[in-house]
């Protein structure tokens, strides 16, 4: 496993996950950063599933944002067949990603491939006197999903695994599963700051991160021109549905999530 230590932040950190591919909302979430004067880390999943792989990647690595290597990047970086996001074979996401991931492999050259293969696997840094880990789903497993209602032992294990590789923390930052939380556990907090590039299955456009200033953790809506993200997708012929989920804010399947976290037929129009 690779571990990336940036050392002492005294300022504030903005962390955000699964730019995915959306170039407005990453240019969104990036102005935030500068404006505020911030660190910016994220978890991962640089190119996903809308319409602007290259331009993605070309505005992180400009703006020198801290990346954690999610399964996109892994599976980018090594010239794999298919995402590795963890979905159950045959499932609608699974069938879906066939699609999204392979033109995002289309589009990505040589040079953003090889930076793919450089990053971490765990990104360390101490702010305010507690030391944080940024990681992308698990450890035991980069494509692992944990959810609010997740139990706690999935946590412990996945907390476990990350301290037997760089020792204690008294906070995790996680992504991977798009929808953010906060969960207080034994031996501190495991915060899903959520995605950027996609919104948290809430029937809004608006995306999410999180601001850590003074030792405060605030997860933060971002607005930002979905509809300009969402007619990119369909420019370039990604219409199977999380184009309309760029605006309208529900994701074209719920197989992936717990039954606890699904929301009606009604609810979704």
């Amino acid at each position: 496993m690779q571990h990336q230590d940036i050392g002492e932040l005294t300022g504030p950190v903005v962390l955000f996950g699964g730019p995915y591919s959306n170039l407005h909302a990453t240019k969104a979430v990036l102005d935030r950063a500068r404006i505020l004067g911030a660190t910016s880390v994220c978890t991962g999943d640089v190119v996903a599933y809308c319409a602007r792989p290259v331009e993605t990647v070309a505005a992180i690595r400009a703006a020198g944002c801290h990346v954690v290597a999610g399964n996109c990047e892994i599976q980018l970086a090594q010239g794999a067949s298919d995402c590795g996001c963890g979905f159950e074979d045959g499932s609608a996401c699974d069938i879906l990603s066939v699609g999204w991931y392979g033109f995002a492999a289309a589009q990505v050259d040589q040079n953003d491939r090889s930076w793919m293969g450089t990053l971490p696997d765990v990104i360390s840094f101490t702010h305010a006197g507690k030391r944080h880990a940024a990681i992308h789903g698990g450890v035991s497993d980069v494509a692992r999903f944990l959810w609010s209602t997740s139990p706690d032992t999935s946590f412990e294990e996945e907390w476990d695994a990350l301290e037997s590789h760089i020792g204690p923390v008294t906070t995790v930052w996680a992504g991977h599963c798009g929808i953010p939380f906060e969960r207080d556990l034994k031996r501190g907090r495991w915060v899903n700051a959520g995605v950027v590039g996609m919104p948290p299955h809430d029937g809004k456009s608006q995306t999410r991160y999180a601001v850590l200033d003074k030792g405060q953790v605030q997860i933060c809506v971002l607005d930002y021109n979905a509809a300009g993200a969402r007619d990119d997708m369909r420019a370039a012929g990604l219409s199977s549905g999380y184009d309309t989920a760029l605006t309208k804010g529900y994701w074209p399947s719920e197989d992936i999530l717990p039954q606890d976290l699904r929301v009606s037929d009604l609810l979704r129009g």
